[in-house]
């Protein structure tokens, strides 16, 4: 088979990757994308083929699992479709570069037997991976550990090894599938098909460890979803609007900490409305309340994508600290994009690291903002302090895509991991409660505007991960890539040698 026929298997076998993911979540399709790629690599005659086959997995994944990107580029951002589109797509071959570069190192040191050769290929792939979410400030999205929430055999190694080690766990499986497949060895089946067996009973048997329990009695959370589209969100005529809408939804709301979304009030706190936000307080203040809302803070000429509390607690804040870039400020020698895209506060300074939770009625509480709560290993700072974990979004950027279902997911991974309940306020959808097992008890329907009442406990305990983040992962995955390279090379010189 030409190394251009392979390609084309390959970008289909990245693209069959994404309905794993939420909302479609055939978590199996993760394992036969991956041994579909293993089974082409195997066929590779050169480092060049093994590149070129995993940079066309890597476009069929990005570019079918977030092509969502372009809305925001051309629906709101102003950038001419076909523009739109060619930017994303340099943004995917960019990330394809990683799965690719798996495959150039795979098919360079593959050697030895099926064993060695799946734990070159998981040692790479989380290794690939981790460099992915790492470089350049990092883009973990579609980390292929996120397709194995619940009711995924792999689900209970999130608390132990995370994303990436329940990524290398798939990779592993998906490698011994591969290879034996090529081999057609029907006693390497039944071989591997235990050790395969055994893999996926002890993530059942740790997903039944209580690594964590809950500490106090439930705390009242209504979290709000003001569904206002994003053509609207920013337009002057619509300002007042706005901020009736979010008066009228914390009126209807019952528990005793209401939370805005992300930018729920589309001003800077410094320039609301002074007879407004008095409103807001006394409201709050009246039932003795917290109210936790997103809006822009700043500081001389710097602006901050910020949480500020009202009513109990009130005077704390959180700033953004992991920033989006070209979505939230210019990286380096890119100012010319923003001569192509119209973003609103686009110009921001990110928060100091390692900020303070909240503490609201007694609990205390870890925020993150938007796609802050993808970079697990960052979120894990703030424990064993915090009880609860807050993330506010808006996705309204992004339409009616995969992007609201897929983000979700990634919130299930992080509250896993954790051990700690997320909530999760967000403009458009999805507005939802998720436990520390990955259950999502209540979510409020995307693009609906409403308020979703839920009572949650904070809880106390640490997971290993959240003990050791991604350094087990890591380790695991540098020992299988050493020990398959060094036993494999050393079977092939006493081949030689005899």
């Amino acid at each position: 088979m030409r190394i251009a026929a392979r390609a084309l298997l390959a970008l289909l076998a990245g693209a069959l990757a994404v309905p794993a993911f939420a909302p479609v979540e055939w978590f199996p399709l993760a394992f036969l994308s991956l041994a579909l790629l293993v089974g082409l690599l195997e066929r590779a005659a050169s480092v060049r083929g093994g590149f070129c086959i995993g940079f066309a997995w890597g476009l069929g994944a990005f570019g079918a699992g977030v092509s969502w990107l372009t809305i925001a580029l051309s629906r709101y951002g102003g950038v001419f479709l076909p523009v739109a589109v060619g930017l994303i797509f340099l943004f995917c071959a960019f990330l394809a570069l990683y799965p690719a570069l798996a495959g150039a190192f795979y098919v360079r040191w593959r050697r030895g037997g099926t064993l060695r050769r799946a734990l070159l290929f998981a040692g790479l792939w989380v290794l690939a991976e981790w460099l992915r979410g790492t470089l350049l400030t990092g883009f973990p999205w579609l980390a292929m550990g996120y397709s194995q929430t619940p009711p995924s055999p792999l689900a209970g190694y999130f608390s132990l090894v995370g994303v990436y080690g329940v990524g290398g766990g798939l990779a592993f499986v998906a490698g011994l599938l591969g290879i034996c497949a090529v081999a057609q060895n029907a006693g390497r089946w039944k071989i591997f098909t235990v050790l395969i067996v055994a893999l996926f009973f002890g993530g059942w048997a740790f997903s039944r460890i209580q690594w964590v329990e809950p500490d106090g009695p439930p705390l009242a959370v209504s979290l709000v979803q003001p569904n206002i589209e994003q053509s609207l969100k920013w337009d002057p005529a619509y300002f007042f609007e706005a901020l009736r809408i979010n008066a009228d939804l914390l009126r209807a709301a019952r528990g005793d900490l209401i939370v805005l979304p992300e930018a729920a009030l589309p001003t800077t706190f410094d320039t609301l409305p002074e007879d407004y936000l008095d409103q807001l307080t006394r409201f709050i203040s009246e039932r003795n309340g917290a109210l936790v809302t997103g809006v822009f803070t700043r500081d001389d000429k710097r602006h901050y994508n910020a949480a500020v509390t009202l009513g109990e607690g009130s005077g704390q804040g959180y700033a953004k600290t992991h920033l989006v870039p070209f979505g939230e400020y210019s990286p380096p020698l890119f100012d010319w994009f923003y001569r192509l895209a119209n973003i609103p506060m686009s110009n921001q300074s990110p928060g100091e690291a390692n900020q303070p939770p909240l503490e609201l009625f007694g609990r205390k509480i870890a925020v993150n903002i938007c796609y802050e709560d993808i970079f697990g290993a960052e979120l894990i700072y703030s424990l064993p302090q915090a009880g609860l974990m807050l993330n506010l979004s808006n996705l309204a950027w992004y339409g009616d895509s995969f992007a609201q279902p897929q983000h979700l997911q990634i919130a299930r991974a992080r509250a896993m991991e954790t051990g700690r309940p997320m909530l999760r306020s967000t403009n458009t959808g999805m507005t939802a409660l998720v436990l520390p097992d990955g259950s999502v008890p209540a979510v409020q329907p995307a693009f609906t505007r409403g308020v979703l009442e839920v009572e949650v406990s904070a809880f106390k305990g640490l997971t290993p991960y959240a003990r050791w983040g991604d350094v087990p992962a890591l380790i695991l995955a540098l020992v299988a890539v050493v020990v398959a390279v060094r036993v494999g090379r050393r079977g092939t010189l006493l081949r030689e040698k005899t």
